[in-house]
């Protein structure tokens, strides 16, 4: 079984994950990973963090010779900033006095996570809470994509439109559309979200199960990319527009070819069907929301006095939908990646190769 465990603070001295079921012999590129790393740092609409952290990954354990050894591995990323809060974010001790934080920002998990945690102190909830944590996910991610590219499968994402905006497919004027609604988010103190896609390219049919609910491919995807800081929803190939069409509109109709057996002229369902791949292209979308930290901040109360007030404010971004989209790319690759060990698992690459290519042969059968 393929999992993970991240820990660390926004502020606090790193992030760290801890791998555990990859393969041994499997080729692993620290480089890879940290093009990765260095991708979600860049996109229009950044904020003041991007300019301090150069994210890069440190593996200290279950590697030797650019290969895993089959034992768990770990990722440490350092946090740059943490120089500047090392008062603030000590261990032992007192926390700085005036860096408290009293205002819970709507959209956050400040107010709840602190009546959850009966914490005093905001901070307590942001810093865990905060989307940093998403650069160890996306290390972790860029993990499993190097153990999908070992089979042929690969992932991309993509920004497809920006406050209601579709974004077009030209790149130049892609560009020019993004950095125009974010230049007018950003002169009124706002934010702004949007849509990505992710399309997976390359998977067997046979991944995830109709078996029990919590097998279902699509509800594992689902879950996986509704964690990521920012997204409220998730649809798979036609979704929500499927419910305006009628059956016959919908779903992709089954042909059989002699030389490539079972195929569809169609890709409505976006490669899943009962939580199952069916070996077209997997098309995943992802709604994300504008960022609740405002520089023009909305009404909150301050918890100590109860009074009305301007929610608090740190140092944020006005867009984040090209660093979310690589974000949630490591998110998918993550659940195939586990799905594929799931289904083809090994102690070692070869032996796990060897289960995927004798599947391959026997639906060539079918």
């Amino acid at each position: 079984m393929l999992r993970f465990l991240s820990a660390g603070e926004s502020h606090g001295r790193g992030l760290t994950a801890i791998i555990e079921g990859l393969p041994s012999n499997m080729p692993l590129s620290v480089e890879n990973i940290n093009l990765m790393l260095f991708e979600r740092q860049q996109g229009k609409g950044r904020g003041g963090r991007m300019r301090i952290e150069r994210d890069s990954a440190e593996v200290l354990s279950g590697v030797r010779s650019g290969r895993t050894l089959g034992s768990p591995l770990c990722l440490y990323i350092q946090n740059r900033d943490w120089e500047n809060w090392k008062e603030t974010m000590n261990i032992e001790g007192e926390a700085v006095v005036g860096r408290a934080l009293k205002r819970p920002r709507p959209g956050h998990a400040d107010l709840a996570g602190a009546i959850k945690y009966n914490h005093k102190d905001l901070r307590n909830v942001l810093e865990r809470a905060s989307a940093r944590e998403t650069a160890i996910r996306t290390a972790v991610g860029a993990v499993a994509l190097q153990l999908l590219k070992c089979f042929g499968i690969t992932v991309k994402s993509d920004v497809i439109s920006i406050a209601g905006l579709k974004l077009s497919k030209d790149l130049a004027k892609k560009e020019e559309q993004m950095e125009g609604v974010i230049q007018a988010a950003r002169e009124v103190g706002d934010t702004v979200g949007g849509v990505l896609e992710i399309t997976a390219v390359g998977l067997p049919p046979g991944l995830g199960s109709y078996v029990h609910h919590d097998r279902k491919l699509d509800g594992i995807l689902a879950a996986a990319l509704m964690s990521i800081q920012g997204i409220k929803g998730v649809e798979i190939g036609l979704g929500f527009d499927a419910a305006d069409l009628y059956g016959s509109q919908v779903h992709d109709e089954i042909f059989y070819h002699n030389e490539k057996g079972y195929y569809r002229k169609t890709n409505n369902a976006g490669g899943l069907e009962g939580g199952v791949t069916n070996g077209n292209p997997l098309v995943l979308r992802c709604a994300f929301k504008p960022i609740p930290t405002l520089a023009k901040p909305l009404l909150s109360v301050d918890m100590d006095t109860k009074e009305k007030m301007g929610a608090g404010y740190e140092r944020s971004d006005v867009c984040a939908l090209e660093s979310a989209a690589v974000v949630a790319r490591a998110a998918a690759a993550w659940s195939l990646a586990a799905e594929l060990c799931n289904k083809f698992g090994g102690d070692s690459l070869e032996e796990m190769r060897s289960y995927y290519d004798n599947y391959i042969e026997y639906i060539g059968t079918r």
